[in-house]
């Protein structure tokens, strides 16, 4: 089964990701330096796709999967590397 996102929504530190399934998936904007960076009306901006989350001005990508898993962006990290 896949589960798609149908609704984005923030608060002042959190995503939260509403599911096809009826689920809801909060992660802290901690873990999305972009997102957290970005403006109420940049975060608004978002696709949503069978997959997940885009945000073509940010050039930020979320998959369903990764926020199921539990994973954080991990782009800058990997940048210090």
């Amino acid at each position: 089964m896949t589960t798609s996102p149908k609704a984005v929504r923030f608060d002042e530190d959190t995503l939260w990701v509403s599911l096809s399934d009826g689920r809801t998936i909060a992660a802290p904007l901690t873990w999305f330096p972009r997102l957290l960076e970005a403006s109420p009306a940049q975060r608004a901006q978002v696709e949503l796709s069978k997959g997940g989350l885009h945000w073509e001005a940010l050039n930020e990508d979320i998959s369903v999967a990764g926020l199921l898993a539990g994973q954080p962006d991990l782009t800058r990290r990997l940048s210090h590397v």
